[in-house]
C-alpha cells in the first residue's frame, strides 16, 4: 500500500496538466500513486496522462465522463485509490517541492489523524505574487492532533478539498463521497468536518493553486447558484445537534450572503434564491445562535426575516447588471463610428458573416477557406470579406468585400452574427450578445505566443498591452486547432472561456484536394522552370532584428546545391516584399496572395523556425531546418519545444551543410522520411482536407459536434502530388 494516493481531475486543463503531474513525479518522497482522472481515452488530457504512465509505473490514469463533473472525477479517483492517505490536485495546480516529505513527517508526528489541513498558495494566472489565505486560519489551532470541536473556527467549509490530506480508511468507513453539483467542495468540507475524530494542521505550503484568468466558474452568472443552497441544506441537516452546528451555520451562511449580495450572479431567480435561503436560515439556525455584529449582522437579520427589498437596498443592488452590457467606445468617434454605435442597437443579422485575414492584407488563409466552403454548403449566409484599400484589387471576383474603416465595414461588424478572423478584430469592435467570433489562428506555435511572451522583454515590448490582448481574446467563442499541441499551448497563451475546435486548419484543406494539374498550373504561374526542383525558402521574423534579411546567400546556395535547384523565396508576411529580386534561379514569391499555392508548387521546404513547416508537413514532402541561430532565437523569442530534438527533417547549421543535404540527396532520404513521419503524426493530427466543412457545419449550420465529419486517419490521407520529387 502506498503512503499517498494523489488524485488529479483534468477536465479542461490539458494545457497545464503535464506541469501538475511533473510536480508530483519530481517529489523527493516517492511512496505514492498518481491517479490522473481524464475525460475519455484519446482526449488531450488522456494523452498527457498516458505519456506520463508510459514513463513511470506510479501513474495510473482512470476515466470519468465530463457529465459527471468534478465530483464524479474525484469519486472515480477515490474508488481506485489504494494509498493510506489521499490528497487532491486540480489539473492546473502543482505540488510544492518537498510537499510529500513534509506531509509524511507531519503525519508520523501526529499519528493517524483523519484529516491533515495544510496551507496553500494562490498564484495569479500571470504567475504574479502568490497569497496564502489558509495560513491565518491554521495559525489559531492547537500544536498537535485535536478534535474538530477544539477548534470550531477551522472546518472544511473554509478550505478547498485540495488544502487537506485525508486518511483513506476514514473516508471509506464513513462512506464519504463528493456530493454532486458545482459546489461540491463546500458539501464535502462540511461532511468531512462532521465525521472527523482527530485532525491536525501542517503550517507549510503543500499546493500551489493557479487562479484562472477567467475566474472561478462558480462565480459566473447562472442558475447553478441555486445548488449552493442544496449543499448548505445537506450539511446543516447532518450537523443538527452537533457541537459544530453553530460554526458550520455561520460559515455556510457567510457564503450564502456573499452570493445573495451579488444579484448579477443570478440574472433571474434572485428573489427565489433569497427567499429559500431565508427559509433554510430559519430552519437550521442553532438554538442560541447570535448573529455577528455590524453590517454582516444586519444582513443576517434581513435574511432571517425575508426582507428582500431591504436587503437589496442595503447592498446597493438596485444597479442593473445590464448597465455594463454592450458598452460602445465613445472617445473621438468619427462619423462612421457614430453610425456603428447606432447599428449596434439594431438586431443582429442571423445570416451575415464577416471575415478578415492578417489585419486586412487580403483574401487568404483559413478565413478564405471557410468563406469558400460556406458559399458551397451554407449559401444562405451572406459573407463580407474585410480588406485594406491596397488589397481590394486582389480580392477574387464574386467575393463581396468591405474596405476597412469604411461605412460598410462598420455596419457589417455591427450587424454580423458570425465574425471570423485569423488575427483579431480592431480594438473598438464590440462583442455583441448573440454574435459568434471564430478565431482560426494562422499557424502551429513553436515560438511563445500571447501572454507567454511576457517574460521575453524584446517580444513583450513589441506586443503592447497584454490587458488589451486578453480583452480581444474574451471576444472569442471558438478557437481552431490543428493538433493537440496547439490546443494546449493556446490554452496557456490565450486564457479565456472559448471552446477549442480540434478540426484542423481550413487553409490546409487544399493540400489534400489539389490535383497534379493544379500543381503544374501554379508552378507555371510562379515561373518555375519545367523539370526543376523547386525549394521553398521561408524564413521567419526575428524580433531582435529590424527589416528583412534572407539570412542566406541564395545565389551561393543554388550554385552549391545542384543545377536542377531553383529557390522560391517567401518572406514573413510582416514584409510586403522579400527584398530579393527574382533573377535566374531565385523567384521571389513573397507577394503571392496564397502561401498554400506556394507550398503546393514546392518540392521541398527550407525554413528556420517558421510555422509554415507544420502546414507543409501535410504534403509529406521533404523539409530541411536551417538553424544557424537557434540558440539566440530560443533565448530571445522563447519556444514551446526543442525543435532540434524533434525536427521534421535534416537540420543544417551552416550554408555548407544546407547545400550538402541537397547535393547528396539526403534531404529526401530514409532518415528524412522517418523524421517527417514522426513530425506529421504529432502536428498534422486533424488536418485531413475536411476542416472548413467541420467549421461551417458546427458554427454556421449549428450541427452538434458528433455530427461533423470525423477526422480521417493519417495513414488514409492522400496529399497533393509533388511535381518532380521522386520519393526514396
Amino acid at each position: 500500500m502506498p503512503r499517498f494516493s494523489i488524485i488529479v481531475p483534468s477536465h479542461g486543463v490539458a494545457g497545464r496538466l503535464s506541469q501538475a503531474l511533473d510536480s508530483v513525479l519530481a517529489q523527493s518522497y516517492g511512496d505514492f500513486e498518481l491517479i490522473p482522472v481524464c475525460d475519455a481515452p484519446g482526449s488531450p488530457a488522456a494523452d498527457v496522462a498516458d505519456a506520463h504512465a508510459g514513463r513511470d509505473s506510479r501513474v495510473a490514469p482512470v476515466h470519468s465522463p465530463p457529465s459527471a463533473g468534478l465530483s464524479g472525477a474525484r469519486n472515480t479517483g477515490l474508488r481506485t485509490a489504494t494509498g493510506a492517505y489521499v490528497l487532491f490536485l486540480d489539473g492546473d495546480d502543482t505540488l510544492a517541492p518537498g510537499a510529500l516529505a513534509a506531509l509524511d513527517a507531519r503525519l508520523t508526528e501526529t499519528g493517524d489523524v483523519d484529516v491533515l489541513y495544510v496551507e496553500h498558495e494562490r498564484t495569479p494566472w500571470w504567475e504574479g505574487e502568490p497569497t496564502n489565505p489558509a495560513a491565518p486560519l491554521l495559525a489559531k489551532t492547537p500544536a498537535g492532533a485535536f478534535s474538530p470541536a477544539q477548534a470550531p473556527q477551522l472546518t472544511g467549509v473554509q478550505l478547498p478539498a485540495w488544502s487537506a490530506v485525508y486518511r483513506r480508511a476514514f473516508l471509506t468507513d464513513n462512506q464519504l463521497a463528493f456530493p454532486e453539483g458545482p459546489f461540491t467542495d463546500l458539501g464535502w468540507g462540511g461532511l468531512v468536518t462532521l465525521a472527523a475524530g482527530r485532525v491536525a494542521v501542517l503550517r507549510s505550503v503543500v499546493v500551489r493553486h493557479l487562479l484562472r484568468r477567467q475566474g472561478s466558474r462558480l462565480n459566473l452568472p447562472g442558475a447553478h447558484h441555486h445548488q449552493l443552497l442544496d449543499q448548505v441544506d445537506m450539511v446543516l441537516t447532518r450537523a443538527a445537534g452537533s457541537d459544530l452546528s453553530a460554526a458550520l451555520f455561520e460559515q455556510l451562511f457567510a457564503v450564502v450572503l456573499k452570493t445573495a449580495s451579488r444579484p448579477e450572479r443570478l440574472p433571474s431567480g434572485h428573489r427565489a434564491f433569497f427567499r429559500r435561503a431565508g427559509r433554510l436560515y430559519r430552519t437550521h439556525r442553532p438554538a442560541g445562535f447570535r448573529a455577528p455584529g455590524g453590517s454582516v449582522g444586519v444582513q443576517h437579520r434581513l435574511l432571517a426575516s425575508g426582507a428582500y427589498s431591504a436587503f437589496r437596498a442595503l447592498r446597493g443592488a438596485n444597479r442593473s447588471a445590464s448597465e455594463a452590457a454592450e458598452r460602445v467606445p465613445r472617445p473621438r468617434m468619427l462619423r462612421t463610428r457614430l453610425r456603428y454605435a447606432r447599428d449596434l442597437r439594431r438586431p443582429l443579422d442571423p445570416n451575415l458573416a464577416v471575415y478578415c485575414a492578417y489585419w486586412g492584407r487580403g483574401y487568404a488563409c483559413s478565413p478564405a477557406a471557410i468563406h469558400a466552403k460556406a458559399a458551397e454548403i451554407a449559401p444562405h449566409i451572406r459573407s463580407v470579406f474585410l480588406v485594406e484599400p491596397d488589397a481590394v484589387d486582389a480580392v477574387p471576383k464574386g467575393v463581396e468585400h468591405a474596405v476597412i474603416g469604411s461605412r460598410k465595414y462598420w455596419e457589417a461588424l455591427a450587424r454580423a452574427k458570425y465574425l471570423v478572423n485569423n488575427a483579431n478584430f480592431a480594438e473598438g469592435v464590440v462583442k455583441r450578445r448573440g454574435s459568434v467570433h471564430v478565431q482560426t489562428q494562422h499557424g502551429t506555435p513553436l515560438k511563445k505566443m500571447g501572454v507567454d511572451q511576457s517574460t521575453y522583454p524584446v517580444v513583450a515590448a513589441a506586443t503592447g498591452s497584454f490587458a488589451k490582448l486578453l480583452g480581444r481574446v474574451d471576444r472569442w467563442d471558438y478557437n481552431i486547432s490543428s493538433n493537440r499541441h496547439s490546443t494546449q499551448m493556446w490554452e496557456r497563451a490565450f486564457p479565456g472561456s472559448y471552446e477549442a475546435l480540434e478540426y484542423g486548419y481550413p487553409r490546409n484543406d487544399v493540400y489534400y484536394s489539389a490535383t497534379a494539374d493544379e500543381v503544374a498550373r501554379i508552378r507555371r504561374e510562379l515561373g518555375v522552370p519545367e523539370g526543376k526542383t523547386a525549394v521553398l525558402y521561408a524564413p521567419t521574423h526575428r524580433d531582435y532584428q529590424t527589416g528583412f534579411d534572407t539570412g542566406l546567400d541564395l545565389e551561393a546556395f543554388c550554385a552549391a546545391a545542384g543545377d536542377d535547384v531553383v529557390v522560391l523565396l517567401r518572406a514573413h508576411y510582416f514584409y510586403d516584399q522579400g527584398r530579393a529580386k527574382s533573377s535566374g534561379r531565385i523567384i521571389d514569391v513573397t507577394g503571392h496572395r496564397s502561401s498554400e499555392d506556394v507550398c503546393l508548387a514546392a518540392d521541398a521546404l527550407v525554413t528556420d523556425y517558421s510555422s509554415i513547416m507544420f502546414d507543409y508537413a501535410n504534403l509529406d514532402r521533404p523539409i530541411v531546418v536551417y538553424a544557424d541561430d537557434w540558440d539566440v532565437y530560443r533565448e530571445t523569442r522563447g519556444v514551446y519545444f526543442d525543435l532540434m530534438e524533434a525536427p521534421p527533417g535534416p537540420v543544417a547549421r551552416t550554408p555548407e551543410e544546407l547545400a550538402q543535404v541537397f547535393r547528396d540527396g539526403s534531404y529526401a532520404g530514409a532518415e528524412s522520411t522517418s523524421l517527417r513521419a514522426e513530425f506529421r503524426s504529432r502536428f498534422c493530427e486533424f488536418d485531413d482536407g475536411l476542416a472548413a466543412e467541420r467549421v461551417v457545419r458546427r458554427v454556421f449550420l449549428g450541427e452538434p459536434p458528433e455530427a461533423v465529419p470525423p477526422v480521417i486517419p493519417l495513414a488514409e490521407r492522400v496529399p497533393a502530388p509533388a511535381a518532380t520529387l521522386v520519393r526514396s
